[in-house]
């Protein structure tokens, strides 16, 4: 173990150390139905100043630091916009944009809609907690792991030798051709979207099963009662009675969407045109050695999750206000 990962090590004890005081001061401080005093409250600020002293130098002075960093050349001096002119006109971080929108609009859309018709079909059926296991098993998997196991579907292998990837091995028993999947433009992004989408479809129906559970029977028994059918009974009953579960799928999942990375580093590098945001932005700030141009992109990806968070808190505090 060298120098730096040791003390990698200590960071992150001391740092799990600081948050864990930080929780047992907030519990301890809110449980206690006393009037506090000024003592009290120093003693709270004292449990979470640790906590807060490194979320400063952990995530505020990160944030900070790579918003300059935005705008600078690889030497530190400041360069303007180039950086971001760069992004929007060169062809490898166009495509990287472009994937990125790709991901976010089908991954999304896909699992949720995917999701959602599995809780529905499964929901009070007599082998529901299994059905569920086995949909929510990739969501216990790594990124990575995920990406090895569909490699073997995707796997080729050249002339006479046998297939172990399944997707080609299908092709040749209906007598076809092998495909190298990974390398044929646009198709391999698609087949990693796939993977995305298999890994969350999972977590939306975990969710979405607990809010369809949430609805109350008597709304159901009065739909039935209107002759209202089952399409009927789901659109305007079920729908609306989940639009908060919903709208937490649907932004956790573009979140994760958005921030992807270990797939497509995994599965293909970035290379044949399937680089994300992500992975573009950790090639040019530790392969190319272009930190600015790393931290532009990370600056946009920022930009892009910040409105999903701030819609999702929105939501959440209409809900509160109706209850």
């Amino acid at each position: 173990m060298t120098t730096a990962d040791l003390i990698g090590k200590i960071v992150q004890i001391v740092a799990g150390l600081a948050i864990f005081i930080a929780v047992i001061g907030l519990i301890l401080f809110f449980i206690d139905r006393a009037p506090k005093r000024g003592r009290d409250v120093l003693q709270l600020l004292l449990f979470l100043l640790p906590a807060c002293l490194l979320l400063a130098l952990g995530l505020v002075y990160p944030a900070i630091r790579t918003t300059f960093d935005a705008f600078a050349n690889r030497a530190g001096e400041f360069i303007g916009l180039d950086n971001f002119v760069w992004m929007f006109t060169q062809p490898e971080a166009l495509s990287s944009l472009v994937n990125t929108v790709l991901w976010v609009i089908i991954v999304p859309t896909v699992s949720t809609i995917i999701g959602l018709a599995y809780a529905v079909l499964i929901d009070r059926s007599r082998g529901e907690r299994i059905y569920k296991s086995l949909v929510f098993m990739p969501v216990a998997i790594s990124f990575v792991g995920a990406s090895i196991i569909w490699k073997f579907v995707y796997e080729f292998r050249p002339g006479e030798r046998p297939q172990i990837g399944l997707l080609n091995q299908i092709l040749v028993w209906f007598g076809a051709e092998p495909v190298l999947w990974l390398q044929s433009v646009p198709a391999n992004t698609f087949l990693l979207i796939v993977i995305m989408i298999w890994v969350q479809t999972g977590f939306a129906v975990v969710v979405l099963s607990a809010s369809i559970k949430g609805i109350p029977t008597e709304q159901i028994e009065a739909a039935e009662l209107d002759g209202a059918n089952a399409w009927e009974r789901f659109r305007n009953v079920t729908v609306p009675g989940i639009r908060g579960g919903l709208v937490v799928v649907v932004t956790t999942i573009t979140i994760a969407t958005l921030k992807v990375f270990d797939i497509v580093r995994t599965m293909t590098g970035g290379n044949f045109e399937t680089s994300v945001i992500a992975n573009e932005m950790y090639t040019q700030a530790f392969r190319s050695g272009e930190p600015g141009r790393g931290a532009a992109l990370a600056l946009v990806l920022f930009i892009l999750v910040v409105p999903i968070v701030v819609y999702n808190i929105r939501v959440i505090r209409k809900q509160r206000e109706i209850r």
